[in-house]
């Protein structure tokens, strides 16, 4: 049985996709949810919090709680200087991975 490409390629990619989202603007966590739903990267908010955890213990981002209008205390995720250098990274190793992906499997013919 083969694993499903996009489902392997989302892995590889979606912790970059939060990193991204962070450098426009600190959000928290059910924005960042419906934004990566919204998009396909990740299928529920249920795998969003322990890939937070995980950025949050290797310092690629901090938290911070702030009182919402709409009801509690909401926490809020920041790139820190660190989250912003692998975002940066990520972009330039991406860059020249997708043109040697391209390269490699090349265009479809039919």
């Amino acid at each position: 049985m083969t694993a499903d490409v996009g489902t392997q390629l989302r892995k590889g990619v979606v912790e970059s996709c939060v990193l991204g989202l962070l450098s426009t603007e600190p959000m928290y966590g059910w924005q960042l949810s419906e934004t990566l739903v919204r998009h396909g990267m990740i299928a529920s908010i249920g795998t969003l919090y322990p890939m937070l955890s995980r950025l949050r213990a290797q310092g690629l981002v901090s938290t911070y709680d702030e009182r919402s209008a709409a009801g509690p205390v909401r926490k809020y995720y920041e790139l820190t200087p660190s989250g912003r250098q692998q975002l940066s990274d990520f972009r330039q190793q991406w860059a020249s991975f997708a043109i040697a992906v391209d390269d490699l499997v090349g265009k479809d013919d039919s």
